[in-house]
């Protein structure tokens, strides 16, 4: 490649971040630090009805989140400020006025009203297009259609316009696709886009292709529902006379559904009971908070890895990459073309080999936090040794509570297990046991050693024992290693426990 590679994630901030959004990011990232380039945010923020206050400062906490920061933008700077869209707002208009002089684009009158009188008047017609296109352009208000006198003095008198590109007829236009090869269109299929709106902001047809040739992007990535748009895109770049210096597209797969049946979407998650968005999106206008995947307990390397299974493969039957793996091993001709079906027991997997394989000081800050979230105060010694018990036992990081409640405080006991095991030959035993634990130095390895002397001595076999102790201990048949929950409950804890579930044992009989 001769030029440096420079990729782009542009974001619009209107609301929470979508697994999507973030898989475009993630092959935006590998791909810059694979070519040893360079992966810039730019905020498309030209929308101005659709902002939502706090969506961009979510967008860099989640960047941050998933340790994929980027080389330059508004938050840092870099070369080609501003990196925000309402900023460059002059920017664009010079560009769209050289469209118009040079009979690409044209500046159209047309009020709302007018424009829903042409779409309605299409339907009675039976035309199958509501499109402001090149069959209707010259029967509206437009510089096409207006003498120029009359064009001058509305332009002068500060009433609104739009300006639109205006599509040629029966062309054919393509361009090769990195992951799709070559893409076809007739221009016939697609209407005028309104490339610069009355309030002087650009739409997104006119502003990505500006901005992408001021900062000098060399290759785009972007989701395939963009391809409708390409041809108006493709034109842009010809008729601004940078044809030659367009990036080359990438146009990724959806990410579908469980079911494969359409685009994954938040409603879908809603209804299904998994999040979407990255991290938990506070919707300032509705009032509503939507889960995201960090919240509901899942380590940002194992959400890059999902993601990066999702379109992509190494052709390896490998699963788990690290990013520096994945910087090494991507490559583009190995993202599909098809969409990519979204599993969520799959994801859950992944999270779990994660947790299960991470050191204990990695874990220590997340499980800590939702230790004290609950009011719960540990050491940090402590909290280390629990999560050693636990991290092979969960999937999401916040089961390391739930899963291991019971070693804050036994809140159930398995009554139906209690009942086949209990009697008063056995409290006999159990209560034997606990006298000589008394005594005992609390290391787990002593613990148990002690405990298969006293069943040699006793002539009782674990089964007669062991149970009696976990359901002691944790009210449950399920759990970790009993003495390596006693060696973290300590003996003054252990043995009160001993003596609660005796008594509350015995008042079942």
């Amino acid at each position: 490649m001769t030029n440096p590679v420079r990729v782009r994630f542009a974001p619009s901030p209107t609301g929470g971040l979508h697994l999507g959004g973030v898989r475009t990011i993630l092959f935006n990232y590998l791909f810059a630090k694979n070519h040893n380039g360079k992966f810039i945010l730019r905020i498309e923020d030209t929308d101005q009805t659709r902002y939502v206050e706090g969506a961009e400062d979510y967008i860099l906490e989640c960047l941050k989140w998933v340790n994929m920061l980027p080389d330059e933008g508004p938050h840092i700077g870099g070369t080609f400020e501003p990196y925000r869209q309402s900023e460059r707002k002059p920017i664009y208009k010079k560009y769209a006025e050289q469209l118009v002089s040079q009979g690409n684009a044209y500046y159209a009158f047309d009020t709302s009203s007018e424009l829903e009188a042409m779409r309605e008047n299409r339907k009675t017609e039976g035309n199958s297009s509501s499109q402001y296109d090149y069959s209707i352009r010259m029967q509206m208000k437009n510089s096409l259609t207006m003498p120029s006198n009359e064009v001058e003095e509305w332009l002068k008198s500060g009433k609104p316009y739009v300006v639109r590109i205006k599509m040629p007829e029966n062309e054919t236009v393509s361009f090769n696709d990195m992951i799709r090869g070559e893409v076809t269109f007739q221009t016939n299929l697609s209407d005028d886009k309104v490339l610069l709106k009355a309030d002087g902001m650009p739409t997104y047809h006119l502003a990505v292709v500006v901005d992408d040739y001021l900062m000098q992007i060399t290759h785009a990535f972007r989701g395939e529902e963009w391809l409708p748009s390409a041809p108006v895109h493709l034109l842009l770049w010809k008729y601004l006379g940078w044809e030659d210096k367009m990036p080359q597209w990438a146009h990724l797969p959806l990410i579908l559904k469980p079911d494969g049946n359409g685009k994954l979407s938040k409603r879908d998650g809603d209804r299904l009971g998994f999040p979407v968005y990255a991290m938990n999106w506070y919707d300032p206008k509705s009032g509503d908070t939507t889960v995201g995947f960090r919240e509901r307990g899942f380590l940002p390397e194992a959400f890059i890895n999902i993601l990066a299974m999702l379109g992509w493969n190494s052709g390896t039957d490998q699963e788990i990459f690290s990013i520096d793996e994945l910087i090494q091993l991507f490559s583009i001709d190995r993202v599909n073309h098809a969409g990519a079906k979204f599993d969520y027991e799959k994801a859950k997997w992944f999270n779990q080999q994660y947790i299960a394989h991470s050191s204990n000081e990695r874990l220590l800050p997340l499980v800590q936090s939702d230790l004290k979230e609950k009011g719960i105060y540990r050491s940090e010694e402590w909290v280390l040794a629990f999560i050693q018990l636990m991290k092979e036992r969960v999937v999401l990081v916040s089961d390391f509570i739930e899963k291991g409640s019971y070693i804050f405080d036994i809140q159930h006991y398995d009554i139906d297990q209690i009942k086949k095991r209990w009697n008063e030959d056995k409290k006999i035993l159990l209560q034997k046991l606990i006298h000589q634990f008394e005594n005992a130095n609390f290391i787990a390895i002593d613990l148990e050693q002690l405990t298969k002397d006293f069943m040699s001595s006793e002539n009782v076999k674990p089964g007669d024992i062991l149970p009696l102790l976990r359901l002691s201990l944790a009210g449950t048949m399920q759990g970790p290693a009993i003495f390596d929950m006693m060696q973290l409950l300590g003996k003054e804890d252990t043995l009160h426990r001993f003596q609660k579930s005796i008594a509350y044992f015995d008042s079942l009989f």
